[in-house]
């Protein structure tokens, strides 16, 4: 089954990911996609887990 991942996801995912890779990810950010993440998982009625790894694989690898 393949998770559909929203816009707002990936935008979150995005701004963590960039923060991170300048080594100045803050606990606000973070917090915000984990939050996101959880809601989502919840909605949407998927695993949160599968849900976080397809949207950190189609942020940071996005060519696969």
């Amino acid at each position: 089954m393949a998770i559909e991942i929203p816009a707002h996801l990936i935008e979150l995912e995005s701004a963590a990911w960039a923060e991170q890779q300048q080594g100045a990810l803050t606990v606000e950010t973070a917090a915000a996609v984990q939050a996101a993440y959880t809601e989502h998982a919840a909605t949407a009625g998927v695993s949160r887990m599968e849900l976080e790894m397809a949207v950190k694989k189609a942020v940071r690898h996005p060519e696969e």
